[in-house]
């Protein structure tokens, strides 16, 4: 993986972050916990060839989903 491909992804992950911190009243750090603990970030960087293709409202339904499936509440 080139250096522009590890920028794409982080950024990706930090917008992702953001987003789901604003749909469910979170700031940014209390997001990357709960998506860290739940698994969200590895599937964002698991899944990152489909995820980046869908809009960040959908990859942030997603993430509540795959939370949700791993305990999470939100």
């Amino acid at each position: 993986m080139d250096k522009k491909e590890i920028f794409n992804r982080i950024e990706y992950v930090v917008a992702c972050v953001g987003a789901f911190a604003e749909r469910f009243s979170l700031n940014n750090a209390q997001a990357y916990a709960y998506l860290r603990r739940f698994t969200g970030i590895d599937f964002l960087l698991d899944c990152y060839e489909a995820e980046h293709t869908l809009s960040i409202e959908d990859a942030v339904t997603d993430l509540q989903y795959i939370c949700k499936r791993e305990g999470g509440h939100i």
